[in-house]
């Protein structure tokens, strides 16, 4: 969703030029403009307002102006306060640094090994972040001011590694922590903060106006006030500190009597390992929250202009491209802020684990700590069965469901108080397959011709793969949205009877429960199998069951389902 309404209406009156876009980085939006130069600027909510001063020519690319109206300020990265261009009446002060992410840290490599330089989306995204807990904080945080981000300036042209201190390594490593966006490895970046008036505490000290210990007890506050609200930063000095003068020269205070103070220089701003379980924690509940009430929410008026929605089978999507891999992506349900839980760069890349023999399905857990199984759909292949076997002949007929159909069938059933596993999304992906046409069934495409997304493009491709995401079942959403804890086991019926938690005669006694369900609604699996059936235990090990007694079953593979006319 659009945080800010200005980014927003910047979008809608300039969506008719393909250079200019919204891009979400790190939970940070940015008006984001492509320059006839080929230079690029991410534009934060604080600096739109100024794009016209932001842009090179009117402070960096005009070396005669720049000359004249900049001072490279102290510090061991390049860093200068430059004075824009006057455009309509407004001009800037800001402050231009050029990024060092990929570099070795000066003097902090052995104490801190771990330690990297943030790359200019890490810093902002973490500054916005800290500017945001400081105002919520109120009165007790009002004499610190945070440095305002403006923008992230990208020239096109490239430079070698050598050049700009960078290590390949370090490189690959930020370019794959990035998949919101493409970082250039041979590419300057460069952060713009607006200009903090005033001096640091050091040239405070010297000039007679902080004593030593004011200044080393202002470096300090800073420290602790911003790790109450969950922030370190690695190397913080006191010339980072900055503090400012009344007309009568006196340093600046709040009510308080306390020295109001800005903050600067978060090239090595990180959140603190309590802070990090916190965001999770809360981000889990959250999702969790929104899962439970995904279709009975009301659709948002607008979405954010590169999310749709849609209505596909009869079940409700969230529909958006992926920037990251230039597959699509529908993500079960009217609420918007789930899609970005599903993006293929929050899943895919974590460890996984294979849970069938029969198919691509894997379980993992995201960055989000959210609990998923993911499978590779087998739209368009060829079951492989006897044509001259009676029940398989059945199954060639019909053929794999696609994964709307799968989902669209497990949400039916969920309507009809059949319990189902979760499906939770549906990820087309950006790579092109080539299947033999031997193997290729192409019967789902055809009776999907009609069914096309917002992006005027069929929602089903034929040299496209389709990952089905469901969520790994350990209790209904309802149950985990109240407590997150005390989980559920989900065991297939199969693998109950293998550990001889279930006799042959309950074995056979559920799959028969089952088949009559769904005959009863009009669906038939045509290869009801144990393992496409779950029966669940509590956290203390106690099975599940229904008030007659039986074992709760959860169906967990959707096929071979058909519905019968």
């Amino acid at each position: 969703m659009i945080e800010d309404a200005n980014i927003k209406e910047w979008f809608y009156k300039n969506k008719h030029q393909k250079r200019n876009s919204i891009a979400k980085i790190l939970k940070v939006e940015y008006a984001h403009t492509k320059l006839k130069t080929g230079d690029e600027i991410y534009l934060t909510k604080y600096g739109l307002p100024f794009l016209e001063n932001l842009k090179p020519e009117n402070f960096w690319t005009d070396k005669r102006w720049f000359n004249e109206n900049s001072i490279k300020l102290r510090g061991t990265s390049t860093i200068f306060r430059i004075k824009t261009k006057e455009i309509k009446g407004i001009s800037k002060d800001v402050v231009l640094r050029w990024n060092r992410m990929g570099q070795d840290i000066p003097g902090e490599e052995e104490d801190h090994p771990n330690v990297e330089f943030n790359s200019p989306f890490e810093e902002v995204s973490l500054v916005m972040d800290l500017k945001k807990e400081i105002i919520e904080a109120g009165d007790c945080l009002k004499n610190i001011v945070i440095q305002i981000p403006l923008a992230i300036y990208v020239p096109i042209k490239p430079v070698e590694l050598w050049q700009m201190g960078r290590k390949e390594y370090k490189m690959k490593g930020k370019i794959q922590s990035h998949r919101e966006v493409q970082i250039d490895m041979y590419r300057s970046y460069a952060v713009i903060y607006e200009w903090i008036p005033g001096i640091d505490a050091v040239q405070a000290f010297q000039a007679g106006v902080l004593s030593k210990k004011k200044m080393e007890d202002l470096t300090l506050d800073a420290e602790k006030k911003i790790e109450t609200k969950g922030f370190e930063v690695i190397d913080r000095k006191p010339h980072h500190v900055i503090v400012q003068f009344t007309e009568k020269g006196n340093l600046v205070q709040t009510d308080k009597n306390k020295i109001e103070y800005g903050l600067i220089d978060f090239e090595l701003l990180k959140k603190t390992d309590k802070k990090k379980k916190e965001i999770k924690k809360a981000k889990r509940l959250d999702y969790h929250k929104r899962q439970r009430d995904r279709f009975v929410i009301d659709v948002p008026k607008k979405f954010h202009p590169h999310l749709s929605h849609a209505n596909i089978l009869g079940v409700e999507y969230v529909f958006g491209r992926v920037e990251s891999t230039k597959g699509r992506l529908w993500v079960v349900g009217k609420d918007p802020y789930l899609f970005d839980y599903f993006l293929p760069e929050r899943w895919e890349k974590t460890g996984k684990t294979k849970i069938s023999m029969f198919s691509e399905s894997y379980y993992t857990i995201s960055k989000d700590e959210i609990h998923l199984v993911w499978e590779v759909s087998k739209v368009g292949l060829r079951p492989d069965m006897d044509p001259f076997k009676e029940d398989e002949k059945k199954i060639l007929e019909h053929g794999f469901n696609s994964p709307f159909e799968e989902v669209s069938l497990a949400v039916e059933l969920g309507s009809q108080d059949i319990a189902t596993i979760y499906p939770r999304a549906i990820y087309m992906t950006g790579d092109k397959m080539e299947v033999s046409s031997e193997i290729f069934d192409n019967s789902r495409y055809k009776n999907h011709k009609k069914y096309i997304a917002s992006d005027r493009m069929p929602i089903l491709k034929k040299n496209r793969y389709y990952i089905i995401v469901w969520g790994y079942w350990n209790g209904p959403d309802e149950k985990i949205a109240y407590q997150d804890g005390n989980y559920y086991e989900g065991v297939n019926v199969l693998t109950a009877y293998r550990r001889s938690v279930i006799s042959e005669k309950e074995y056979l006694n559920l799959l028969h429960v089952t088949k009559e369900k769904l005959f009863k609604i009009g669906i038939e699996d045509l290869n009801l199998r144990g393992d496409h059936l779950l029966i669940s235990f509590d956290s203390g090990g106690k099975l599940i069951t229904d008030d007659q007694g039986t074992p709760e079953i959860r169906i967990c593979n959707f096929e071979f389902l058909k519905k019968n006319k």
